[in-house]
């Protein structure tokens, strides 16, 4: 499972997850910090990633775009970055389970 995580989160998420097991990149990483989110989908798409975001725009692509790409949606609010850390790492396997169950849209709530 490889994760692209989106701008408006922490380049250290991707570190985190990588530690955790799983393949992970920033957009910062490859390129991609000024590319629109149909840029950022597309590449998804094209390199079998699941977007990790907190941009809602990424849920509306999914009900508008043929081409599917899963999404985990962050919607944990303003926090700092060990708390995000804690989260992924407590949910993780659950969320790898349910987005190899077949689920394309996992929101990570507190």
């Amino acid at each position: 499972m490889k994760f692209l995580i989106d701008n408006q989160l922490p380049a250290t998420l991707s570190r985190c997850l990588v530690k955790l097991g799983y393949d992970s990149v920033h957009v910062l990483d490859i390129g991609l910090d000024a590319a629109t989110d149909k840029q950022i989908w597309d590449y998804a798409f094209r390199e079998d990633y699941v977007i990790i975001s907190k941009d809602e725009d990424f849920c509306e692509l999914q009900l508008t775009q043929r081409k599917r790409v899963s999404v985990v949606w962050v919607r944990l609010g303003n926090c700092r970055t060990r708390y995000l850390c804690g989260m992924f790492e407590r949910y993780a396997e659950n969320i790898a389970e349910r987005l190899l169950s077949g689920q394309i849209l996992i929101e990570l709530i507190d």
